[in-house]
């Protein structure tokens, strides 16, 4: 494979980062419905190493306003309600001995223009990288030029990673609707 056909292939696996980092950050972010996501971030200390929730606990959700969770070690029950407690999820566990219960509440407008907000500047984000990405390999094709490679080719080549950019925003503007559209459904 020709290096300037590499420099394509490295800016669309760049670009496709962008969107499916975006897509895990939205994930993330409270839509009004229980989505064991949002706690994704969390670690809990077990044995003095921090860990993910999810490898201390069973977490689930029975229904559209609950997150369960069921600590495999009894012992993990306080560490895991003062993580939730310490944490950015901005909702207080209920711990009756057995399992954790988080109850989502519902969302205010108010709230649910913050989080739009927060999501349209995560997405700004991810098309900043997605841009970088086409500025780095068109540099690169610029190079490549220069060191030899056919004009025609690099022409070629600019276009197709041009192509790819354009597929990666829209797909990134797609990623946004849903999840603003996900956001202020009542």
């Amino acid at each position: 494979m020709s290096t300037i056909k590499k420099v394509e292939q490295q800016a669309e696996e760049k670009m496709l980062h962008s969107v499916n980092y975006l897509e895990e950050v939205l994930s993330r972010i409270r839509a009004g419905k229980a989505n064991i996501h949002i706690l994704d971030g969390i670690r809990v200390e077990y044995y003095g190493n921090p860990v993910p929730l999810s490898n201390v606990a069973a977490v689930s959700t029975p229904d559209a306003k609950t997150i369960t969770i069921l600590p495999w070690d009894k012992n993990m029950m306080k560490p895991i309600e003062k993580v939730i407690l310490n944490s950015d999820v901005g909702i207080t566990p209920e711990n009756n001995g057995e399992i954790i219960r988080l109850g989502i509440p519902p969302l205010t407008e108010e709230r649910r223009k913050q989080l739009v907000k927060q999501s349209k500047a995560e997405a700004e984000n991810a098309k900043v990288g997605v841009r970088n990405a086409r500025r780095d390999a068109n540099e690169e094709v610029k190079k490549a030029v220069k060191d030899g490679v056919p004009k025609d080719e690099g022409d070629e080549t600019e276009a197709a990673v041009q192509k790819l950019h354009d597929k990666y925003i829209k797909k990134i503007d797609e990623v946004l609707s849903a999840k603003e559209k996900e956001i202020m459904t009542v």
